[in-house]
């Protein structure tokens, strides 16, 4: 019997409209900075601010250890020349940008208190974008935390995904054997992620497309989870459904 369920958060629990790879919104993030923090900033400023960042861009320079808001950011500020007491002000400016149309799917609340009332330890494991402290990363679910034993993120176990490091540091610190550990993601890297720590590997397609990464299993929404616990209700209205479906069958 599972145990425990552990998250990845966007696009699974979260829905960012904002796309994966960052590095066409730099300018109008910069921009939002500059203005959020009174910076007149040149040609120059943009250009060397955005080589800043597209040398953390892990969608196209993947790397397995984690690196903090502080490296990146006071880079990012000296290359700019500004004072690197700003630091707090630029990094919340800046991922204010990217998340300022978040929003917790709708199915997300209901299946988190059913598993929860069940007794399974949940938690979650998120690559950070750009070393973002998890007081944003962790932000996002606010609304639903009162769920989660283990809000966890790449920041805590210090690998990204695919490393196995932070799925096995939330089973120790939830007291559950990894073998009885669910991982739910909507990525390839979170499926390796799953397998090679050996957990049970849950992927949420939620675009149903095609997507092989050699998943246990497959989900279209997270209340589906439920399913594979045996535990999902029949609502009246599925019921009535069903049965109109079948009166119809019926000669």
């Amino acid at each position: 019997m599972n145990q425990a369920v552990i998250f990845d958060i966007g696009q699974t629990l979260v829905e960012y409209k904002k796309p994966l790879n960052w590095s066409q919104l730099y300018r109008p993030a910069l921009e939002q900075v500059a203005v959020d923090c009174g910076y007149d900033l040149s040609e120059k400023d943009y250009l060397c601010a955005c080589t800043v960042l597209s040398k953390y861009n892990t969608r196209s320079y993947p790397r397995k250890y984690e690196v903090s808001s502080t490296v990146i950011f006071t880079e990012l500020l000296r290359e700019i020349h500004r004072p690197a007491t700003d630091i707090e002000r630029v990094k919340r400016s800046f991922y204010t940008y990217f998340r300022n149309d978040a929003f917790i799917f709708p199915e997300v609340e209901g299946t988190l208190k059913e598993l929860a009332s069940r007794g399974i330890h949940l938690g979650t494991l998120s690559d950070v974008a750009y070393g973002m402290d998890n007081e944003y990363a962790l932000g996002d679910l606010s609304d639903i935390l009162n769920y989660i034993e283990y809000p966890y993120t790449s920041n805590d176990s210090g690998y990204r995904k695919p490393c196995v490091e932070g799925l096995l540091l939330l089973a120790g610190k939830m007291g559950v054997d990894i073998s009885k550990v669910i991982f739910v993601g909507d990525e390839e890297k979170d499926i390796l992620c799953a397998k090679n720590a050996g957990a049970y590997a849950v992927l949420i397609n939620r675009e149903k497309t095609d997507q092989q990464y050699g998943q246990d299993a497959e989900i279209h929404s997270l209340d589906e989870l439920l399913d594979l616990f045996g535990w999902r209700q029949r609502r009246p209205i599925d019921i009535l459904r069903e049965a109109g479906h079948l009166m119809r069958l019926i000669p």
